[in-house]
Parts: structure tokens; sequence; C-alpha cells
């Protein structure tokens, strides 16, 4: 039995750890509860979040457990292959800064929707963005609540059902009391929490070592069954095309997720905008690197062992922590245990702020796309729109909660992410750049191609290798057992094209040329953000 854990299994250091980061956040949900009144406050926190604030906000709402855990995982099981998701994840964060960022600060209001109403037909705009957020967002934050029911269970020694149920409580209270003011600083406050307890590690690593970094590599190599191949592209991804298709969907897809990019609308200028994709880029870019020197590390400390004992699950996602607890002092000592629960608190802590910032950006699709723009053809007083926003909020966190709790528990969280990662790419990431930079560009368009992306997308996910594998059990590119014989594991190298053909297709087949009349107008604001706080203000 663990020095720190009881009888029950539950490991109440890690509990107590993460008791006093619950206490922080929720002293900061207290807080922002009292600046939260109106809906631009709600959605937006009145857009007085500086470009350093919202940098580190950005930061914390993007480094999930997924990445902290996963990455480290995957690098440990498959080397260089597993270093693509590092690299995806990062390079992902020039496009934003190139394409996006300023100018969807400039352009909306509160949600992604706005952009495209803006010069396109309101309903059908607002229904078609509404519909590709509300996807990528349920189908990330389903996967983010599955996580923590796992994670804490193998971390923290409390049940699935029970993680799950404390994950999503605390969610809804700092969404639906502090609104997107209690999410940055949660965010903030987990950033700083992640970033200290990997620097930390990953310099305990390195020492551990020998003090020279290039050792992880080679000692890596030689702990691994397959060194000849460790540090080689092909050890998990054998075929190119699926490599560069997980790439598109990588580096698009975080272009296209609703939480990331409703965090421009926080800004006050475009010039913070764009601060706080270069500090988010520093941030994330440390952190990926960080991640990677862990993965490496795992291997090269730890070897196969842990992951032939069953101390390491198969896909990895137990290599970080195991490795914080050998920094410590191995299994059952107290270092070792203390170690051990406060990356668990950490992990948990990344998932709550993750969450906040997918159910805020659900909500606004919801209250002021749907509720708003669509039923009440915007005449809704603020008052409604922040009392619509709450009650989404809580309607999408208790639907998330309840699919977690009842069929969670199994479900492939990986498979899930990569969904929403493929559609946003595929469905909202070519409408918003076509609204942006396409002049012709209409609403047929844009319903078209979040149609075509959002379907593409999920059927071939659907139909991919990780959902139908071969006989033996692998998803390799010549034992697949999809239906129809599809044998990538990421869709995005087709399903982004047909996005973009959806929306070329649905402009070019209708008559439909009044979008075009507001267009330049669109070009203004996008550039220089003129008009931008009048949209807000009204």
């Amino acid at each position: 039995m663990s020095r720190l854990a009881t009888a029950d299994g539950v490991n109440w250091v890690a509990v107590g750890i993460f008791a006093i980061v619950l206490g922080i956040t929720l002293g900061i949900t207290w807080w922002a509860s009292k600046r939260t009144t109106s809906s631009a406050e709600f959605f937006t926190a009145g857009r007085g979040i500086t470009g350093v604030q919202n940098g580190f906000a950005i930061a914390g709402d993007y480094m999930s457990a997924a990445s902290f855990l996963g990455i480290a995982g995957l690098i440990f099981l498959f080397g260089f292959d597993g270093f693509l998701y590092s690299v995806g994840f990062l390079v992902a964060f020039l496009t934003v800064l190139f394409l996006l960022a300023e100018r969807m600060r400039n352009s909306g209001k509160f949600t992604i929707a706005d952009v495209l109403a803006f010069r396109l037909r309101q309903r059908p705009a607002r229904a078609a963005a509404a519909s590709g957020t509300l996807t990528v967002a349920s189908l990330y934050l389903i996967a983010q609540m599955v996580g923590a029911g796992v994670l804490i269970q193998a971390l923290m020694g409390i049940s699935f059902q029970l993680a799950v149920l404390l994950t999503g409580v605390f969610m809804l209270s700092y969404v639906i009391l502090g609104g997107m003011l209690a999410t940055t600083w949660v965010q903030i406050v987990k950033a700083v929490l992640l970033m200290t307890a990997t620097t930390i590690l990953t310099i305990l690593v390195v020492i551990k070592v020998g003090g020279n970094p290039l050792s992880l590599f080679t000692d890596a190599r030689d702990n691994h069954p397959d060194p000849a191949n460790y540090l080689s592209p092909g050890l998990k991804y054998t075929n190119p095309i699926d490599t560069v298709s997980l790439g598109l969907g990588l580096v698009l897809g975080t272009a296209g997720l609703p939480h990331i990019l409703v965090r421009f609308f926080t800004v006050p200028t475009a010039k913070a905008a764009r601060t706080s994709v270069v500090w988010a880029i520093g941030l994330i870019g440390a952190f990926y690197l960080m991640t990677t020197a862990l993965g490496f590390g795992a291997r090269a400390l730890l070897g196969s062992a842990p992951l032939e004992s069953g101390q390491i699950d198969p896909a990895g996602n137990l290599a970080a922590p195991r490795l914080a607890e050998f920094i410590g002092g191995g299994a059952d000592t107290v270092g070792g245990e203390l170690a051990l629960a406060i990356v668990a608190a950490v992990a948990f802590a990344t998932i709550l702020a993750v969450v906040a910032g997918l159910v805020i950006s659900a909500s606004g699709a919801v209250a002021h796309d749907v509720w708003n723009g669509i039923v009440k053809r915007g005449k809704a007083s603020d008052k409604e729109e922040l009392w619509a926003g709450r009650v989404a909020a809580l309607g999408v966190g208790v639907i998330a909660i309840a699919i977690a709790v009842i069929g969670g528990e199994g479900l492939n969280v990986s498979f899930m992410v990569g969904l929403a990662f493929a559609v946003a790419a595929s469905a909202n990431f070519p409408a918003l750049l076509l609204a942006l930079t396409w002049k012709r560009f209409n609403t047929a368009g844009a319903v078209t191609g979040v149609a075509f992306g959002i379907v593409s997308a999920i059927f071939l996910i659907i139909v991919s290798p990780g959902v139908w594998p071969g006989p033996d059990g692998s998803t390799g590119l010549n034992d697949s057992g999809s239906p129809i014989g599809w044998t990538l594991g990421n869709p995005g190298i087709v399903s982004i094209p047909l996005g973009f053909l959806g929306c070329w297709l649905g402009t070019v087949l209708s008559k439909d040329e009044s979008s075009g009349e507001r267009f330049e107008e669109l070009q203004v604001r996008a550039e220089t953000g003129l008009g931008a706080e009048e949209a807000v203000a009204h």
C-alpha cells in the first residue's frame, strides 16, 4: 500500500493539494461574480483582459491534460512519432497569429458566428456556425470529462463517476457564477501551476541523466524494445499520408477551436490580440519542449518495466506521473508519493480550466447565436442574454456530465479529441477564413461548407482503423477492419479539402451575391478595428 494512501486507496495528499487549488479558483470565482453583471462581461470579461493575461489564459486553455500526459506518453511509446504532436500543436498557433487573431478580435462580438453573420444572412449563418461550435465543443468537452474520470481514478484513487461529478460541479461554478472573467483567471492559475511543475520536473530529469540533455535521447533509444526505429519516423504512423493528415488536423484544427478563438474577444485592442498570441506561443513552445523531455526521460529512466507490470497504461498516459514518482524517490516512498500527488493535482486543475473554456464557448453559441440571433432575431435584452448564457452553460454542462458518467468509462479519449480537431479544421476553419478573405463567399457557401466538414470528418473517423481495428487488434495500414477499407487514422487530408469544396460549391451554385455588399466594410474593420467597439457596445 502507498505510504500516503489510506486503506480505501484514496491518495489524501493529492486530494489535499487539489483542495488548495480549488480554494484559490473558487475565491477567484467569487471575486469575478461581483463583476459579471452584463452579457459582455459574461462572454468576454468586458474586453478588459490584457494581452499578457490573455496569452497565459490561451496557454492555460490549450495545454490540456491530453497534452501534459498524452504527448509524454506517446513519446514514451513511439519516440519520434509522438514528438510530431508537440510540433503540430505549436506550429498551429502561427496559423492563428497570421490569419485569425487580430481579425477575429476586430470583427466579432462574442462568438465565431458574429464574424460570419456580419456579412451573411443572420439566421442561417448563425445556425451553421453554432452547429460547428457545439459539435466541436461537445466532443472535446465529453473527452475532457472522461479524461478527468480516468486520470483522477488512476492518480488519486477516487472513483471514475465521482471524479467526473467533481470536475463538472466546479466547472459549472466557474462559468455560471464568474463567466469569462473567472474562467480566464482559472486558466491563468492553471498555466502557472502547469509550467512550474513541468519546469521543475524537467530540470530534475536532466539532472538525473547526468546533466546532458542529449543523454535523454540516447538512453531512451537504448531502453526501447525497438531501438533502431525509436528515433525515426514510422514507429506509430507507418503511412506517410497519415502523418500529413495528422499534421493538417492539428494545425488547422487549432484555428477552428471555438474555445480558443473566443479568447480574442476578451482583449481591448488588436495589438493586445497579437500580443496574447505571441505570449501563448512562447509559453506553449516551452511547455511542449519540456513534455518532449519528459517523454524521452520516462523511457530513459523507467524503461519498459512499468509498462509490462501495468503501472503505466497501454496508452502511456501515466508515463509522466510515474516519472515524477521515480524522481521523487520511487513507489512507496514519501517523496515519490508526494511528487505523484502534485502531478495528480496539476492534472486535475488542467482539466478544470479546459472544460470551463469549452462550456463558456458552447453557452455563447446557444445563448448569443441560437437564442438571441435566431429565436429572438437579435432583440433580446442584455439581461435576457446574460441569463440565457448561464442557463445554456448549465444545460451543456449537465449533458456532458451525464454522458460521461453513464457511458464514458472505457470511451477512447484520443478518438474523441481527434474527432473534435477534425471537425474544427474541416467545418469551422474553412467558413471562417473564407468569410474574412473571399468577397464572393455567401450564406449558402457557409452552410454547405460547415455541413460538408462536419459530416465528412465524423464519417471518416467512424470508419477509421481506430474504430475498426484489424483482427489482431492492430490499426496499421494493411490490417484495418474498416467496412469501406479506409486506412487513415486522421481524416484531415480528405475532410478539410471537402470543407473548402463545400464552401466553394455552395457559393458558386447560389445566385445570392448580397454578401459581397459588406465585404469591404468587414475588411476595414478586420484590419483596423474601426467600429469594433461600437459593435460590442450594442
